[in-house]
């Protein structure tokens, strides 16, 4: 249990009530407009009975008024957002909400179902779409779409529809061009430490109550069954392509490098229904997620917004979205759209004029705040991402992380600074004396800055930890931002119990290993090469790959691992695999010495051991949690 707000953040939540039109209560209706069955106490498990979501214990929590614990505006957001069941968006299309991060479109064609967005795991899938069968009737799957390259909206698709009815034709299988590659691409080469990170982002360790967790802004979080995604079968390549599924007909708008590297959108004419996938959203997201991603372009991201406008805006009565529920009327879906396009080229205008006018990034994200009429509108406010965070992405993606400033240059590593910082303060006893009275003036963002250098310096300090930890609870009950909040809460938890013991999650499931090309595999394994176990040496070898013949050469030198397709005659040794085996191999489900023995790699010429020199190369993670707030 954690501990009560203080009268400073009791205050800080008044100005929000002060500030917001809370007698509003239109998105309450909204929420719940269309319900054919509500989802009460909906628990998810696996084959094994271990639960891989919930949102019972959300629904239960957030029925009550906001408490002095959390903001009043995250309240009444996730309030709206524990509204789960099967709803009607208008005759003939229907989404299943509140079973995972994302939600699942079900579009009526003449002979079964269209599927958009499958979630993000196995189980919340059949879940769903079991869900929704009990009520529309059970029909076929005639084709699902993905909207874009985040786990949560594919994830599922193994649980709806099989991997045979993808290969033969049978179910369309459509994404957006690119969609394979930015998949790796965004969560493979730095996977694990954007799963940890993603801990914090998610809170997903977090206890749900009013406390805790109560969401995340985008939903409650997301599901932790097992993840199936498919290869598709069709790609959309260009805006204002069309198709015809199941009779139905969709127009393509392709949205990429914004909210995702590969997106696509459409319109449906014969519904005069708009979706738009995660471009638009019920609060402003993220430019840089916490857990990491490239940074993403606002202003990009303002012209996708615009070009919907253009294309499909007044023939637009009904405007769905991947999260969140959907918008209905025609000037409604226009001035939302239009909000949300003003939005992010704000954002994104008003960091580069202050750039432009010396002001670094700290001092832009202090600087900017919304005009009242986009920052009166609960759509703009800062529930997934914030204004803060999203002026600092900007900046980066503009100028990077240097503000130019030579002091900055080339700073010390976090625990030397730190000691340093603290003998300059006159020792730890006289930190903490100072940081308590900070923090009995409330001073919650000073205190928790101070401490991170007590922390650091002394990490066995129960005293620094544990008032750092209540200085972050406090931002924490403070923040609009879910994330924010999930981050706060989660260091205060971290610094008082400790990192939780529990597995380094990886991003490299057999799933996605299929889904790599094998040119990508090689470059996964690059970014594993430990220097200090390369000792200079220099290997090349050739890799044949027995199903469809690529050639390979992998190369060792200068402690880097490289790869280019090909082969070469003065190499260490040539081998002959089953890509099935280099799989296992890069998931360590086995190793190379181990298959060549078994005759499932072929040594076609050179010495057997070669391939197995570079591996040994390969840096052995560790597979627990790495730290975050202590060293």
């Amino acid at each position: 249990m954690g501990n009560r707000a203080t009268k400073y953040t009791i205050e800080a939540r008044q100005s929000y009530l002060d500030y917001l039109p809370f007698d509003n209560k239109d998105d309450y209706a909204n929420a719940r407009r269309g319900l054919i069955k509500e989802a009460r106490d909906l628990i998810v498990k696996d084959e094994n009975g271990r639960v891989v979501w919930r949102m019972d214990e959300y629904q239960k929590t957030l029925a009550k008024d906001a408490p002095d614990t959390a903001n009043p505006s995250l309240w009444r957001h996730e309030q709206l957002d524990s509204i789960a069941g099967l709803f009607e968006v208008t005759k003939g299309i229907y989404q299943v909400r509140g079973f995972d991060l994302a939600s699942m479109t079900i579009v009526c064609g003449k002979t079964g179902y269209i599927i958009i967005d499958a979630l993000g795991s196995v189980e919340v899938a059949k879940a769903a779409i079991d869900f929704a069968f009990g009520e529309l009737g059970k029909k076929p799957i005639k084709a699902v779409i993905i909207t874009h390259s985040h786990w949560d909206h594919f994830g599922g698709i193994g649980g709806i529809i099989s991997s045979e009815e993808v290969e033969s034709g049978k179910v369309l299988l459509i994404a957006p061009d690119g969609f394979t590659e930015e998949l790796v691409s965004e969560n493979i080469f730095v996977g694990r430490a954007m799963n940890r990170r993603a801990i914090y982002q998610f809170g997903s360790h977090l206890a749900i109550n009013e406390t805790a967790h109560i969401g995340c802004g985008l939903g409650k979080g997301a599901s932790s069954g097992v993840s199936a995604p498919l290869k598709p079968n069709r790609f959309v390549k260009k805006t204002g392509e069309k198709m015809t599924i199941d009779g139905v007909r969709f127009v393509f708008q392709m949205t990429p490098d914004a909210e995702a590297p590969a997106e696509l959108c459409f319109f449906l004419p014969d519904f005069k229904a708009l979706c738009l996938a995660e471009i638009v959203s019920y609060h402003q997201h993220n430019i840089l997620p916490f857990r990491g991603a490239k940074a993403r372009d606002a202003k990009k991201w303002a012209a996708h917004i615009d070009e919907a406008l253009t294309l499909f805006g007044k023939r637009s009565e009904t405007m769905f979205i991947t999260h969140h529920y959907p918008c209905w009327g025609n000037q409604n879906i226009i001035d939302l759209l239009e909000k949300q396009r003003d939005l992010y080229k704000f954002i994104n205008d008003q960091t580069a004029r202050l750039i432009n006018k010396g002001l670094t990034m700290s001092e832009i994200a202090e600087e900017i705040t919304l005009p009242d009429t986009l920052g009166r509108e609960f759509f703009c406010r800062g529930y997934y991402g914030s204004l803060s965070h999203n002026v600092k992405a900007t900046y980066q993606r503009y100028i990077g992380w240097f503000d130019a400033n030579p002091a900055h240059l080339w700073t010390l590593p976090p625990e030397v600074s730190s000691a340093k910082y603290v003998e300059f303060m006159g020792g730890v006893e006289n930190l903490l004396r100072q940081a308590k009275i900070s923090y009995e003036k409330g001073e919650y963002r000073w205190v928790a800055e101070v401490l991170y250098h007590a922390v650091f310096a002394y990490p066995d300090n129960a005293e620094a930890k544990a008032l750092q930890a209540d200085a972050f609870e406090q931002l924490g009950y403070q923040s609009e931002s879910g994330a924010w909040r999930n981050l706060y809460l989660t260091g205060a938890a971290e610094l008082r119990y400790g990192v939780k013991n529990a597995p380094a999650l990886s991003t490299l499931s057999p799933a996605i290993v299929e889904f790599m090309p094998t040119i990508t595999l090689f470059d996964y394994l690059a970014v594993q090469i430990d220097p200090q176990k390369t000792k200079e040496k220099k290997i090349a070898v050739n890799i044949r790959i027995k199903e469809s013949g690529e050639r390979y050469i992998l190369n060792l030198s200068n402690g880097v691992l490289s790869c280019r397709r090909g082969s070469k005659t003065d190499c260490a040794a040539t081998y002959i695999i089953k890509r099935s085996t280099l799989n296992d191999i890069a998931l360590y489900r086995t190793d190379i010495t181990k298959e060549i023995a078994n005759k499932n790699v072929k040594v076609l010429s050179g010495d057997p051991l070669a391939l197995n020199a570079i591996l040994l190369c390969l840096d052995e993670l560790s597979d627990k949690l790495f730290n975050i707030v202590t060293p």
